[in-house]
């Protein structure tokens, strides 16, 4: 699992995220890194071959005492320059105190170890609270990049350099920055890093990436010889695009972590700067990122997905991320509240028309969620949420038009197939993808669909089953509910001539709502299960929107409500003048 994120707010604390699974000695990712048949000979070689240029690199010294054999060639060690004094004082020209010197950089390096595992893994509260206070000193210290390079180079455990990625972080998002020179320097060393070694821990790799994402952010702007020295980070990607399956999945995830951190906000920072480098983020790059990812997507339906292969499954995984990522970009500034995003259109930029103009972009999402395995399938149907959701003025009039079609035979080619629906995470996100539908389109453009007719009766059919199996998903009846509360209140609206036919369809709605919570009864009182109708913020909520559905065909409603009344009632006065009346029978009724 990945270490939670650390919020811009409290970036002093270097509290430990949530548990990593068993971390991986470092003995054994460097085994598993070995050359292992035809698929390894496309790594490139360490000695430079990954072509990040700029940083000063030196090697490890080799036979210091307490030390570790020196790296190969090309497993090099950074050279960092701090300003401040070394806190251990001027170096002694006496051999005798520079092999003391040494001793103690191994105890160094043995006490930090132990630090970490206090931090990351340890159980006892003291020793976590000591640990993350000398840990706050060391980000302090002007020792600290030495020692993140120490750490990452002869640390043991994932745990040491998932510390020296923290502590990279804190020292790079500082409000006064490192000098240009030396962001470089670290940004270009990480890349290498992850380069040579893409068989670390992935919260260790997570966790360094992020520190490239961040040093990028903060130096957008940032100008050496007439260029922008951060903003090279695609041409920097595809390197990693040649290599191994790995290796790309390293690529995309820094495409994924930057896209993320340009689009959070800082609050430290002024707001103003944080928009102009999302805007000029936006401008410049995103949509070259987007085209990168969704290319990538349209060679795994061009190549079979050997489905028992986890590193590619975890490659599509990442790179559905990526498209998430970019669809959910704040493009306009507006910082919507994502606990109400199903209410919300997606402002995607003017110059993103030909992408979504392109009936092969919504097809390649549908084709995917209709291939893949249900957890990537689910993040295919993310990314439709976003594609429903796009604003109506990015298209003239025959163009949305034909764009809800292609949505609408999207929708009616999953209910025709509903087996992937029994996955909980694809039929939440379906039933998003139905709710934002309503709210993006008008009904008069849905009814003037030529598939309208088919769509609206599988919908209706997908709605009454999902209700009468109430204990399933719960959360995701709301969606259903809102679709239609919408369709509903928009039928005085109309002027379309063609049938809308929620006179048909809604009634049934409602019937299936109701008595299906009449039967959750006598399952509920028999079983001993939690009764769903004790959270009355949910049912108020649900009632809310069934009072709009009902009041389609009103007459059909009430009548409906006067017989389940009354025949109810009957069965009450039935049981209470019954001899040998039934406790469990009285409890339901």
């Amino acid at each position: 699992s990945y270490p939670t994120r650390t919020h811009p707010a409290r970036a002093a604390s270097v509290a430990p995220p949530r548990r990593p699974g068993p971390a991986p000695s470092r003995a054994s990712n460097v085994e598993a890194a070995r050359p292992r048949g035809p698929a390894s000979q496309r790594h490139r070689d360490p000695a430079g071959g990954w072509g990040f240029q700029g940083a000063c690199l030196c090697s490890l010294p080799s036979g210091a005492p307490g030390r570790g054999p020196a790296p190969p060639p090309g497993k090099m060690a950074l050279h960092f320059q701090v300003s401040a004094p070394c806190a251990a004082g001027p170096r002694s020209a006496d051999p005798k105190t520079r092999r003391d010197a040494g001793v103690g950089r191994l105890r160094s390096l043995t006490e930090l170890e132990v630090l970490c595992t206090h931090l990351y893994i340890g159980t006892d509260l003291t020793q976590r609270i000591e640990a993350e206070k000398a840990l706050l000193e060391l980000i302090d210290s002007p020792e600290c990049l030495s020692k993140c390079q120490l750490l990452l180079e002869q640390g043991t455990t994932s745990y040491a350099q998932l510390l020296a990625a923290t502590c990279l972080s804190k020292l790079v998002g500082r409000v006064s920055p490192l000098p240009v020179e030396q962001r470089i320097d670290i940004r270009n060393y990480i890349l290498n890093y992850v380069a040579s070694q893409p068989k670390l821990a992935p919260f260790v790799i997570q966790a360094l990436i992020q520190v490239i994402a961040k040093i990028t952010k903060l130096g957008w702007f940032e100008v050496q010889k007439d260029q922008f020295v951060f903003r090279e980070i695609i041409a920097d990607v595809k390197k990693f695009l040649q290599g191994t399956v790995e290796h790309c999945i390293i690529g995309v995830i820094i495409l994924s972590e930057l896209t993320q951190e340009m689009n959070l906000v800082d609050y430290s920072r002024p707001s103003a700067k944080h928009r102009k480098i999302a805007t000029s983020f936006r401008d410049t790059s995103l949509k070259d990122i987007l085209v990168l990812a969704c290319s990538l997507l349209k060679e795994v339906l061009a190549n079979p997905l050997n489905l028992q292969d986890q590193d590619q499954q975890n490659l599509v995984m990442q790179v559905l991320k990526l498209v998430l990522n970019c669809l959910n970009f704040d493009f306009i500034g507006s910082s919507a509240d994502e606990s109400a995003d199903d209410l919300c259109t997606v402002q995607i930029p003017t110059t993103w028309r030909t992408i979504f103009l392109e009936p092969e972009t919504l097809d390649l999402f549908f084709n995917l969620y209709h291939s893949l395995p249900p957890l990537l399938s689910q993040l295919a149907l993310s990314c439709l949420v976003q594609f429903a959701s796009t604003r109506r003025s990015l298209f003239s009039s025959p163009e949305r038009a034909k764009y809800l079609g292609n949505l609408i035979n999207g929708v009616k080619r999953i209910l025709e197939n509903p087996q992937g629906l029994s996955d909980p995470g694809n039929y939440h996100e379906f039933c998003r993808f139905l709710a934002r539908l309503k709210t993006n389109y008008q009904l008069g453009e849905l009814v003037m669909v030529k598939e309208y007719p088919e769509v609206i009766r599988l919908i209706a059919n997908f709605t009454i089953t999902s209700l009468q199996h109430w204990e399933f998903a719960p959360n995701s009846v709301h969606y259903l509910l809102t679709l239609w509360q919408r369709m509903v209140a928009s039928v005085p609206f109309v002027k379309s001539t063609e049938p809308h036919l929620l006179d048909t369809y809604a009634p049934e709605i409602t019937k299936a709502f109701i008595t299906s919570r009449l039967e959750s009864v006598a399952i509920v009182v028999r079983d001993n299960l939690d009764d769903p109708l004790d959270d009355t913020a949910t049912v108020f909520q649900q009632l809310e929107q069934l009072c709009t559905v009902s009041r389609c065909e009103y007459e059909k409603t009430c009548t409906l409500l006067v017989q389940l009344f009354d025949q109810d009632a009957q069965n009450y006065q039935k049981l209470l003048h019954s001899a040998s009346g039934i406790p469990m029978d009285m409890a339901i009724q």
